[in-house]
Formats: structure tokens, C-alpha cells, sequence
């Protein structure tokens, strides 16, 4: 927990052995994903116990450190240095697990969009359902956290999900192993969702979340392309691989300064840049990750800095309490959420020297609050008071836990999410690799 929080405590904490002079070292971070489904939220668990230490007596091949930006390029270069076994274990079973999918494109939809071009990305509003009140059941009108499955029949969302997380995996492993399979999956992935011209998806997602009877996509679909955070780190990790020609990263390139303009200039794009909860924060996280890949650290300096008034001046009380998202219908879910896009958004703004991680607004606001005022629940759901049709989620705070961790260099916020983690099941989750960069200054690497 947080500072002046009082959490129900459990008996059954593991030791902290991992730490060292009260730091976490990031290669003691070990992470494991939940259901990969469109839409669900990241949970990682903290593996208890350190790393397998290094053979010492193989000489040290120097690797080149990754220009990664939410995973901590220095730390994974340093566990390949060291033959790290249980770090390429896990990365190996995350990207053979992967190798079961085959590359996507938006061309597998069978919708054609309202431009008559496939390339096109669609998607149509979850939310939102047929209108009973009229014959040809439009408008379709807001049920606000209930899927409506038609928004499944058009793939282009979840394939894009997949394929990102793929690519992350098979580039992750790619960057572990030297194994050339990886890279060749990943780049093959890659080729078929951005560059191949039969089958690339345009750089914009103008029709993403329609509402039928009332538009062809809005800003909001933007949130859909979160996911280029994992592709802009896997190009990193490909970086230097026989696979990932030049050709192909000026290509990517070309597409991501494309998606940038668009995303920043477009109708749709400035409102999701305007929206004042979990949206705009997701939209600050693509923004600032895709800005750091194009070099523009100016921009990127700039947003996060906006971030301490516009997002969590904003959007975070005194108290830790969320308002716009707790007046959603899965409240708890999303002021979780919020909290992970606003500490992605700092991980980011570490890169440019801005810090959200120790910012209080005037209202008295912070990320720190936000987290320590949902940790209870986690503890007590029924203490919830707000409306949560979906039910508790406590598993989702562990990634905003361990990020905590680490950056408040706090064992109590460690304990919570093993705590956490202890509820799962093992059998449903997968084992993956992940690290979160420790702040400037830190002695625990």
C-alpha cells in the first residue's frame, strides 16, 4: 500500500529477499499476462525470489542496449549478457505460444468500410446496441460496459491487438535467444499488417467504433490503437536482425509518421486528444510513445508536462477518488485503467526528463493517490460503492502495483501484489517476460 493507507494485511507475504538497500532491481521482475482478449486489462504478478545468477565463467559478449521506451532496455540487455535461464525460459514460452497464431491483416474482414477500401481499418462501437424504438433499429443507442457481439463479427480490432502482442513476443524472445525464428515471425507479422501492399492497413482509424445510424467512426476508436506501444518496442528489440531489414524499418517508419500526423491532425484524433478520462490518457500514452520513436522529443516534453494539469489536475481528487471513471458501469475496471495509462504515460515521460510519478496538483491529486485509494477494494470489493456490472476486477491492480514498486521503491506495494497474485489460478495465466526502467538515480540495477 501506499502512504497513509490502512490495507487489511495477510499473513501469508513472502520474504523480501529480492531487495537490495530497499531498491528492487528490475531483473528480479518477473511478469505473468492474463487472457489475451481484445479489450482485457494487463495483469502481472511478481515471481518472489531473484534471478538466476549469471555463469561466470563465460566471458561477457557486449549487446547493445534497445531503444526500448516501456520496457527497460538496459536491464534486458544485461539478462542476455548473463545467459539469464529462467528469463529466456519465459520469453521462449511466450513466443512459442505465439507461434499458434498466423499473420493477420485488415484484410480478413468480410465488412467493407464506408471509403469501399478494406486497407481501411474498421470497428463498430461496443457499446452501443440496435434501437428498439425504431423499424430499422437505428440510431443504435449506448448501453454503457455491455458488449454488443456484433462489434465481434469485424475482426480488424482484435487482430490488431493480437498481432501486436505477437510481434512483441517473437521480438522479445528474438532479443533473449539470438534466435532467428523469432525475428522471422515477428517480421513477417509486421510486413503483412503494415507495409505489404495487398494486404496493409492504412494509417488512420477513421471508421474505428461506429455507431450505426449516427456516424462512421469517432474518436474514441483511437483507444483501439493503444497497441502500438508494444509494436514501437518490438521494433527496438528486432533492431540489428537479418530479418528486419533497413527497408522494412524505413517502412515502418514512413507508416508510423503517417499514423503520428493523422492521430494529431485529424478531426477524430483531436478528439480523443480533448477527451477528459481514461481516453485522453490512453491517447496521451500513443501519442508520447509514437513521438519517441520519431525522434520528437520536443512534443513529447511538451505532453506530459500538459499531463500534471490536463490529465491528472483533472482527472484525480484529493482523496485517490476518479469521478469520470467511477461514474462508468464498470467502475472499478476503469479508474484501474486510468491509473495504468497515466503510469505508462510517466514510464514514457522518465524518457524525456518530466516527472508524473511524484507530481501533486494544487487539488492535491497524483497517480500515487489514485493507487492507494483503490487498494483497499481490492481487499474488500463489497466495500465498493459504485456501480460495477462486471464485478471486481482486483487482479488488474497488479500491474499498477508492480510498476509502483518499483518507482516509489516500496516493498508494501510489492507485498499487495503478491497478494493479489496469490488469489489467481495458475493454470489460466501465462508466463511472460516484462520490466519497468527504475527512475533516474536509483541503486537498485
Amino acid at each position: 500500500m501506499g502512504q497513509g493507507m490502512s490495507v487489511p494485511r495477510r499473513l501469508d507475504h513472502p520474504a523480501d529477499g529480492d531487495y537490495k538497500g530497499g531498491v528492487m532491481s528490475p531483473q528480479s521482475w518477473k511478469v505473468m499476462e492474463l487472457h489475451r482478449g481484445v479489450g482485457a486489462v494487463l495483469g502481472i504478478a511478481l515471481a518472489a525470489g531473484p534471478m538466476l545468477p549469471a555463469r561466470a565463467a563465460a566471458p561477457k559478449k557486449q549487446v547493445p542496449v534497445p531503444k526500448t521506451f516501456l520496457i527497460d532496455g538496459t536491464a534486458l540487455a544485461k539478462a542476455r549478457m548473463d545467459g539469464d535461464a529462467e528469463m529466456i525460459r519465459l520469453a521462449k514460452i511466450q513466443g512459442d505460444r505465439a507461434m499458434q497464431d498466423g499473420p493477420v491483416s485488415v484484410m480478413d474482414k468480410k465488412a467493407v468500410p464506408p471509403s469501399g477500401d478494406k486497407h481501411d481499418y474498421m470497428s463498430l462501437a461496443p457499446y452501443f446496441w440496435p434501437n428498439p424504438a425504431t423499424k430499422d433499429h437505428l440510431p443504435y443507442i449506448r448501453k454503457d460496459g455491455q458488449h454488443n457481439p456484433e462489434a465481434s463479427a469485424i475482426p480488424d480490432h482484435e487482430n490488431f491487438t493480437r498481432m501486436a502482442e505477437d510481434v512483441h513476443a517473437w521480438a522479445l524472445a528474438y532479443f533473449l535467444t539470438d534466435d532467428d525464428k523469432y525475428a522471422k515471425h515477428a517480421a513477417e507479422s509486421l510486413r503483412v499488417w503494415f507495409l505489404a501492399p495487398a494486404t496493409r492497413m492504412n494509417p488512420n482509424l477513421k471508421y474505428a467504433q461506429a455507431v450505426l445510424g449516427v456516424n462512421d467512426g469517432r474518436g474514441t476508436g483511437v483507444l483501439e490503437s493503444r497497441c502500438l506501444t508494444d509494436v514501437v518496442d518490438a521494433l527496438a528489440l528486432l533492431a540489428g536482425s537479418s530479418d528486419w531489414t533497413a527497408k522494412d524499418e524505413a517502412g515502418m517508419h514512413e507508416w508510423i509518421d503517417a499514423y503520428f500526423t493523422w492521430l494529431t491532425s485529424s478531426a477524430n484524433g483531436k478528439a480523443e486528444h480533448d477527451a477528459k478520462n481514461n481516453h485522453g490518457s490512453w491517447d496521451d500514452v500513443q501519442e508520447a510513445s509514437l513521438a519517441l520513436y520519431l525522434g520528437k522529443t520536443d512534443f513529447v516534453k511538451d505532453l506530459v508536462e500538459t499531463a500534471k494539469t490536463k490529465r491528472i489536475g483533472l482527472q484525480i481528487q484529493a482523496d485517490g477518488q476518479q469521478p469520470m471513471e467511477e461514474e462508468r458501469t464498470k467502475s472499478f475496471g476503469y479508474c484501474v485503467f486510468n491509473v495504468d495509462a497515466l503510469m505508462q504515460l510517466a514510464t514514457l515521460g522518465d524518457e524525456v526528463g518530466v516527472d508524473l510519478w511524484g507530481y501533486t496538483s494544487p487539488a492535491g491529486g497524483s497517480i500515487r493517490k489514485a493507487l492507494d485509494y483503490l487498494i483497499p477494494f481490492a481487499a474488500d470489493p463489497k466495500a465498493w460503492g459504485h456501480e460495477n456490472i462486471a464485478g471486481m476486477t482486483p487482479d488488474a491492480l497488479r500491474a499498477p502495483l508492480l510498476m509502483a514498486a518499483v518507482h516509489y521503491h516500496s516493498v508494501a506495494y510489492k507485498e499487495d501484489a503478491l497478494h493479489i497474485r496469490a488469489k489467481d489460478d495458475p493454470l489460466q495465466t501465462l508466463l511472460v517476460l516484462e520490466f519497468m526502467p527504475l527512475p533516474a538515480g536509483s541503486k537498485g540495477l
